[in-house]
């Protein structure tokens, strides 16, 4: 028995890393340091007051998530981390999954770089004290609303891997 209507064929939605990659082009500098540096400054509070980020004053280090087209540049001013234009000194390369993995240190963040899943260009002095400076955090960033978040993106990553 077929129905009166004919069949409706939907468009699948874009995949997340596509909609992704369409949308970060798009999105203003103003608005990502809205959102992103709160939350850094947040996280990283402590590290900050004690003058573990010193290193970085005046110094730019990008972090490209490949599979997503999303690079962020951040650097140092008057202590605080903040979103930069143009690229840095250093970039650190890597998927959205390595990523996760350093930030919630469920695989060991020199194991990700030895493996090269996660790698460092130009100046790889300043890329290795950025590696340190993250994985000096015993608990990784997993902590409070972030930490929540992350291990929730972090069981999606391995249910989809």
């Amino acid at each position: 028995m077929s129905l009166p209507f004919p069949s409706l064929s939907l468009p699948r939605p874009p995949a997340p890393s596509r909609l992704i990659r369409a949308l970060d082009p798009r999105v203003p500098i103003a608005v990502k340091r809205c959102l992103v540096e709160p939350l850094l400054n947040r996280t990283f509070a402590e590290p900050l007051a004690e003058g573990e980020f010193d290193a970085l004053e005046g110094r730019r280090v990008s972090l490209a998530v490949d599979d997503l087209g999303v690079v962020l540049t951040l650097g140092l001013e008057a202590g605080r981390l903040v979103l930069c234009r143009g690229a840095g000194e250093a970039t650190i390369h890597g998927g959205w999954r390595e990523f996760l993995c350093l930030a919630t240190r469920r695989e060991d963040p020199d194991a990700l770089f030895f493996q090269r899943r996660l790698l460092i260009e130009g100046d790889t002095e300043l890329g290795l004290t950025v590696k340190n400076l993250l994985d000096g955090r015993e608990e990784g960033l997993a902590q409070g609303r972030l930490g929540e978040w992350l291990l929730r993106l972090e069981r999606l990553a391995h249910r989809d891997h």
